[in-house]
């Protein structure tokens, strides 16, 4: 069972459009994964479900509870500065401290490092072709 963290972008085509990023939600509810978060990465999925998709405040709230739910909280000991982007260092911080074995994103940010510190950072049609394994 691979450990992963999605970036905020993935949440965001699961949830407003559904295709392959709702694929690996599945996958995370069916049991196949372990889905790893923090409260930082919460945070900004809330807010760009606000800013990008619309969302009201009972759909927000909605999504966050499943998250949380669904996902195992950490709380990041240590600070990353690697990306000009920092919320994507916050996806870093939460990928370490979380044990994860891949890092699922959309954000060529973090996609040009290709890994971090022995986790793989892959696109989501990357993440399901390779059967999710690692």
């Amino acid at each position: 069972m691979s450990r992963i963290v999605l970036d905020t972008n993935v949440y965001v085509s699961a949830y407003g459009f559904g295709g392959k990023p709702a694929r690996v939600l599945a996958a995370v509810i069916s049991g196949e994964h372990a889905l790893v978060t923090s409260p930082a990465l919460l945070a900004e999925v809330a807010d760009k479900l606000y800013a990008v998709l619309g969302f009201d405040d009972e759909h927000v709230s909605e999504v966050i509870r499943q998250v949380a739910r669904i996902a195992e909280v950490v709380r990041p000991a240590v600070s990353i500065d690697l990306v000009a982007d920092e919320p994507d260092n916050r996806v870093l911080e939460c990928a370490v401290e979380g044990g994860a074995d891949v890092i699922i994103s959309g954000d060529h940010h973090l996609l040009d490092l290709v890994s971090y510190q022995g986790i793989r950072i892959v696109r989501v049609a990357e993440f399901l072709e390779a059967g999710s394994a690692d």
